[in-house]
């Protein structure tokens, strides 16, 4: 066993992971982990600055377990410091949702123009709906039409990806509330379960870096994550 294997494990994520990670990783670990609000994704850059801030609050060199996609270069220019990151090489949460990054770019291929809306989506309000009504307060309702039309009208679908059924009953009605509201862009409707399959795997690989292989990124203490090394 190596010294980096022997670092505390530390994990830094999504709140939209926490139940999965508390499924697959010991007590001892999720009970001290940093669960970021999923609000974050409306600005990415305040992902970086989050999760560096509680990078830089770790006194202890670690193995940190970073719950996050490339995330719109939401992570990009996190720096390692005197830790060990662990980063899952995915576009974003919807690649882990559906279980791997070839799920995603398997969906990608098939209907490029796909808005996606996850529990964390719906929780955090930003999907078109809500952005009308927020448009519609600010600037008018003719005003929002127009800048509505100028986002959405090229995407053809909206798909609803949960990773349990009890969510996809959950969320399905807000769901369906904003695929009516997304109609008058021809929009079709769409459910996908996802999988569980990847965070068992990022579970796995942070008790075992000998088990990692090209769906995760090591960044090495001093280190800093750059975009190239998600493609």
């Amino acid at each position: 066993m190596t010294e980096q294997e022997r670092l505390p494990i530390v994990v830094i994520a999504c709140e939209i992971f926490e139940h999965m990670l508390k499924q697959h990783l010991p007590e001892e670990v999720t009970e001290q982990a940093a669960f970021l609000e999923y609000g974050l994704h409306r600005v990415p850059h305040k992902i970086a600055n989050t999760v560096q801030m509680h990078l830089d609050d770790l006194q202890t060199p670690s193995l940190v377990v970073l719950g996050y996609g490339l995330c719109g270069n939401g992570i990009k220019g996190v720096r390692s410091g005197k830790h060990t990151l662990l980063v899952p090489r995915m576009d974003d949460c919807i690649a882990m949702l559906l279980g791997s990054r070839s799920a995603y770019l398997r969906e990608f291929s098939a209907v490029p123009g796909t808005y996606w809306l996850s529990k964390g989506w719906l929780e955090s309000g930003s999907h078109p709906l809500k952005e009308y009504e927020e448009y519609s307060e600010k600037y008018g309702p003719e005003d929002a039409e127009w800048l509505m039309d100028t986002q959405y009208q090229h995407y053809e679908r909206l798909v609803l990806v949960t990773h349990t059924q009890n969510d996809m009953d959950r969320y399905r009605p807000q769901a369906q509330a904003v695929g009516k509201f997304c109609e008058r862009w021809d929009f079709g409707y769409e459910e996908i379960l996802g999988s569980d399959r990847f965070v068992k795997r990022l579970a796995e690989v942070a008790q075992d870096l000998n088990k990692t292989d090209k769906e995760f990124v090591i960044i090495p203490p001093g280190g800093e994550i750059r975009m190239e090394q998600f493609f």
